[in-house]
């Protein structure tokens, strides 16, 4: 089985020895995406509404470079600072999904990179 390294100036560069996403086996696994600007390599400002934003649009940004989108998306874990945040979170991540409804798992974490207050990843079906 071969594997194709995804790579967008669309989405962060990778904080460590790991790709944006790897595609094998007809299937697309996301890294984890954090709140961060693609071009600054900053976390950007603001609640976990904001940071949901933000990781959501990378995360699009990821799908669309492998030829994919979320309604080809199977799998989320989203993994939160704080799990009072949720609420929130869900607003945002239900509004970038439509009617896509993947399985999703969601937990705590007791700290995240770059003091974030959210990270998710996928896995798509290519």
């Amino acid at each position: 089985m071969s594997l194709k390294i995804i790579q967008t100036s669309n989405a962060p560069a990778a904080i460590g020895p790991y790709s944006q996403a790897v595609s094998a086996g007809g299937f697309l696994f996301t890294a984890g995406q954090i709140a961060l600007d693609p071009k600054s390599g900053h976390a950007v400002d603001g609640g976990i509404e904001q940071q949901t934003e933000r990781v959501m649009a990378n995360l699009s940004a990821v799908l669309k470079e492998a030829g994919a989108d979320w309604s080809s998306v199977v799998k989320t874990t989203v993994y939160l600072h704080d799990m009072a945040d949720f609420p929130a979170m869900n607003e945002v991540y239900g509004r970038w999904l439509g009617d896509s409804r993947p399985a999703r798992s969601t937990i705590q974490a007791a700290a995240l990179p770059r003091g974030v207050l959210v990270e998710i990843d996928a896995v798509a079906k290519l």
